[in-house]
């Protein structure tokens, strides 16, 4: 079984346990590598609806979007569009 993605973001940030019904809203200020993010996307690549690698790591970067946490010191936004616009090179699988 492949959890969803926001645990397999969130287990590199390597944050310590907390009581989830005692500590609400924790913001998750930790920063990935992209080859991290990569990784991440090959293990959600059979679950994911997009096309490509490159798609499904923009969807990971969402996820970093919506959780808090930077990519190699950056909004995980900006790496979206650099992705887009061809300045970051994603491998095809």
């Amino acid at each position: 079984m492949i959890p969803s993605s926001s645990p397999l973001v969130m287990k590199p940030l390597r944050e310590p346990v907390r009581d989830r019904k005692k500590i609400k809203n924790v913001k998750h200020d930790g920063n990935l590598t992209l080859d991290q993010v990569i990784d991440i996307s090959r293990q959600m690549r059979e679950r994911s609806m997009a096309r490509t690698l490159s798609g499904t790591v923009k969807e990971i970067l969402g996820t970093c979007n919506s959780i808090g946490c930077t990519v190699n010191g950056e909004s995980p936004r900006d790496m979206q569009s650099m992705i887009d616009d061809g300045e970051v090179d994603i491998p095809s699988e």
